[in-house]
């Protein structure tokens, strides 16, 4: 994310891209997103304000054709072969290493966020306007890229403002931000937004998983649901507040989710590009929304909180701009203090058996920007979804405060007689930090113990009858109806059987039974052969608990 999209300019490996400008430009535009809309592709069409027909993006410069962007071709995607890296002849193509990337960050957030329902293709959409895919996969073997890929100086000149707010760390730039990364990424917004998407240990902008696993929890962010047409398409705008942005990304979208497959990864260092991580590189006029007329200011639909980023947030002023007093961004941000997002603090899944408490209890924690805990902040969770199960007292909603640690975890939870499974949504009551949800499962019961009722020796002549077996099962000491148990016999070759087939042949393959109310199941009519001895029958309950008995047949 940056202040003007480096998928809005030429680079290595594109260079079938065309410049679309004017009633072209607009017709071209035009036939791609009818055929979206005829293939009524979920989630994929305009209407950023609840779909009511406003322009999404707000657009302030219609028919500024100084944008780069290349749309997919009309027809579906050609299998595999004669593919340059980056897409090129078969645009299906994607490096392997990025296609690697973008796939593991949505796998990931489908644990950590599974409400957002994030698709990979997304992704690719976004990374192929915003860089090419990393410039056609020009990253070693760690996913970082081989060259830094810079988005214009903000210095004000057809762009932001935007003071330096890492030191130059990311971009090399002390004085000014420039967009870092394949991903394209402020520094103070990726100072919120970093991720570590390679377990690494750190937080790169300049490395694919990293930014792509950044850019999925960015366009995640207020608990979108991006299967939903608006959610989908005001993630997109807050990546880039363009109509156009919003078309071109959602073209390709729905380009790659009709097939794709990997190309090989770039090895050669890329050309120097313009405007694009190389000094001297004049900047490509940009609009509004990253860094124009408009000053730069932050139309991003994000969490809240003063210069939260979208894509040129700078974490402090929220024009970008010194203040006059001499300061501005040459000294550091303070610390934040306020909450910024609450994030889950304890596993995803908890699961009871009904009619017990759940052993697991959810939890999250509040923190600020910087990731620091925050005490006192007020979180609600709800139950959602059938379920009989309730917090302590019959409620279905609990408001826990978060502690010193920043963690707020909910009541106990009582699962009810109900199975299934349902989610616990938690909140923050009364600011906007997003939302975290957590799968609950309830299961059937399940014994823990089967015994005989009776203690009397199983005895039966040759070819004679056994009595019944009766057999109880338990859970906590409990009796346990509606309990299915499985006989089974260790000799199937001689001795004790449970009936006779239609071709007179004795039948030794395991039968079933079921406990009543009283949690005791009966085994009637098991027959002798024969063969003298003795002789082992196990009933196995669901669950694993299991009795064996002993059978004699006597000689």
């Amino acid at each position: 994310m940056k202040a003007s999209a480096s998928g809005h300019r030429r680079r290595r490996g594109l260079g079938s891209t065309r410049y679309r400008r004017g009633l072209a430009g607009t017709a071209i535009a035009a036939v791609v997103m009818a055929a979206l809309t005829a293939s009524q592709a979920p989630g994929v069409g305009l209407g950023g304000h609840d779909g009511k027909g406003a322009d999404a993006a707000g657009d302030a410069s219609p028919g500024d054709g100084s944008y780069d962007m290349e749309l997919p071709p009309l027809e579906s995607p050609n299998p595999p072969g004669g593919s340059a890296p980056g897409g090129v002849g078969d645009k299906s193509g994607i490096p392997k290493s990025v296609l690697a990337a973008y796939k593991k960050a949505a796998k990931s957030l489908a644990t950590s966020t599974p409400g957002c329902g994030l698709r990979w293709e997304l992704l690719a959409g976004i990374g192929k306007v915003e860089s090419g895919h990393a410039r056609g996969g020009a990253v070693d073997k760690e996913g970082t890229t081989l060259r830094p890929i810079l988005g214009p100086v903000l210095n004000g000149a057809g762009f932001a403002n935007i003071k330096d707010t890492d030191g130059g760390r990311w971009d090399g730039d002390t004085t000014y931000d420039r967009a870092v990364g394949p991903m394209q990424f402020i520094p103070s917004t990726w100072a919120r937004w970093g991720a570590d998407g390679n377990g690494d240990g750190r937080k790169d902008p300049n490395n694919v998983h990293d930014a792509a696993l950044a850019a999925g929890k960015y366009l995640c962010a207020d608990g979108r649901d991006l299967s939903a047409k608006a959610d989908l398409d005001r993630a997109i705008l807050s990546y880039n507040n363009s109509s156009e942005y919003l078309r071109t990304v959602l073209a390709w979208f729905e380009f790659y989710r009709k097939g794709t497959h990997a190309v090989p990864d770039s090895d050669i260092p890329p050309v120097s590009v313009p405007g694009l991580g190389e000094p001297g590189g004049g900047p490509v006029k940009g609009t509004p929304e990253r860094g124009g007329k408009d000053g730069g200011k932050d139309h991003s639909a994000t969490k809240p909180g003063k210069g939260s980023g979208g894509s040129h947030g700078n974490g402090d002023k929220e024009d970008g701009k010194d203040d006059g007093k001499g300061g501005g961004h040459d000294k550091p941000s303070p610390e934040p203090t306020a909450p910024h997002a609450i994030e889950r603090a304890t596993d995803q899944n908890i699961t009871a058996v009904a009619g017990e408490t759940f052993a697991a209890r959810p939890g999250v924690k509040a923190e600020t920007a910087k990731g620091k805990s925050v005490k006192g902040v007020k979180v609600r969770f709800e139950i959602r979804g059938s379920t009989q199960a309730t917090f302590e007292g019959g409620a279905k909603e609990a408001t826990v405060t978060t502690g010193a640690d920043g963690v707020a975890t909910a009541p106990a939870l009582a699962a009810g007689a109900k199975t299934g499974t349902f989610t616990i949504r938690a909140t923050a009551v009364g600011k906007n930090l997003g939302t975290v949800d957590f799968k609950a499962t309830v299961t059937a019961p399940q014994a823990d113990k089967v015994t005989r009722t009776e203690t009397t020796a199983l005895v039966a002549d040759k070819n004679g009858t056994f009595a019944d077996i009766a057999v109880k099962a338990t859970r906590k000491g409990k009796p346990l109806a509606g309990t299915t148990l499985t006989a089974t016999l260790a000799d199937t070759a001689k001795g004790p059987f449970f009936s006779v087939d239609q071709q007179g042949k004795q039948v030794r393959t395991p039968v079933t039974v079921e406990t009543g109310p009283d949690g005791v199941a009966r085994l009637s009519g098991l027959r002798a052969d024969d063969k003298p001895g003795t002789y082992t029958l196990t009933l196995t309950a669901e669950g694993g608990a299991k009795v064996e008995v002993q059978l004699t047949i006597k000689g």
